[in-house]
């Protein structure tokens, strides 16, 4: 129980961190978003006084005239509320309704394929390793090398081969525009045969370093003494690769998984854009071209939300999964 509670008192106050940083970053850059604002008005033509400028800063969340305690008091107090402020690219909307209304995009689309390259490649490296030096281990270079290849190359080459020239998926959108979003069979294909296509680029993208990642734990876990001594025993292959290797190699797959999912949302970021899904990350390049720093803010604290939330999760299970774990804390 120690474990567990030490593991939580960590994340909470990494949680308290990532929000103060979150807090201090737009703050500590070049120049103010107000004034970047009032700027980009007064080239438009529009009057600027005191009651715009005030306006604008109460528009991104706070008086920026205030002192930088009261103002950090108040973000933290509009963050438990839930109010994370106004966007302006999407002006009146609130950064949480735009974000709710992108993030179970992106949820699907990042999540169903980081499972499936995950399972995939570590089924894949669990054989691969299972036997070495046979002509599965042809897959390694092959999954390495895709590793290797940028996001949007891969994107912009499979969308070139599998949409443009043969046809089989939808080019670009997360749906067909003709329908009206909702919970009905129409409208749910529609989005499945347009998001397969950016989930095939995560995937391919993602499942040689897990391969090589359990195929190498695998070749290691081999020679261990408890293998040997299930060899000796008669146990059967299947039993030893089951029961023994691979639940013993897959350990460092499993803590590497939450640690692998933040660099899968900013790799999203440039799949999205490629095929215009429209998830959190075009809302984040959006938010960056348009200076809208209280969006900017509202979805680096939600990936960070997610990151932290998965290695809890992560770190939990490989207490329950490992005891030696639990031990040595």
């Amino acid at each position: 129980m120690s474990y567990f509670l030490r593991k939580l008192g960590f994340y909470v106050v990494a949680l308290w961190a990532a929000l103060t940083l979150n807090f201090a970053i737009p703050r500590l850059l070049p120049g103010n978003p107000v004034d970047i604002l009032l700027a980009k008005l007064q080239q438009r033509g529009g009057s600027v006084t005191p009651e715009t400028r005030e306006a604008y800063a109460l528009l991104l969340g706070g008086d920026d005239s205030q002192p930088l305690w009261n103002q950090y008091l108040s973000y933290l107090g509009n963050l438990f509320r839930g109010d994370l402020g106004v966007s302006v690219s999407y002006y009146p909307a609130k950064v949480s309704d735009v974000i709710m209304a992108s993030l179970p995009w992106t949820v699907v689309l990042v999540g169903l394929s980081t499972v499936i390259a995950a399972v995939l490649g570590v089924l894949l490296g669990a054989f691969v390793g299972w036997r070495p030096g046979t002509w599965l281990d042809s897959l390694v270079p092959a999954g390495t090398l895709l590793a290797a290849v940028p996001y949007f190359w891969l994107a912009l080459i499979l969308a070139y081969l599998l949409a443009r020239v043969l046809g089989w998926f939808p080019l670009q959108g997360g749906y067909d525009v003709v329908l009206d979003p909702g919970w009905n069979g129409e409208f749910i294909l529609s989005a499945v045969q347009h998001g397969i296509l950016p989930a095939l680029t995560v995937v391919l993208a993602s499942v040689g370093g897990w391969l090589l990642g359990m195929r190498n734990m695998m070749v290691s876990t081999l020679s261990e003494d408890y293998v040997l001594t299930a060899e000796a025993k008669g146990l059967s292959p299947l039993k030893i690769l089951r029961s023994y290797a691979s639940r013993n190699a897959v350990l460092p797959s499993v803590a590497g998984f939450a640690i692998s999912l933040g660099f899968v949302v900013s790799g999203s970021v440039v799949t999205e854009q490629v095929f215009s899904y429209p998830g959190i990350g075009g809302r984040l390049l959006g938010a960056v071209t348009n200076n809208d720093y209280a969006l900017m803010q509202g979805v680096f604290l939600f990936i960070t939300l997610a990151v932290l939330g998965a290695n809890l999760v992560v770190d939990l299970l490989y207490g329950l999964i490992d005891p030696r774990t639990r031990a040595r804390s």
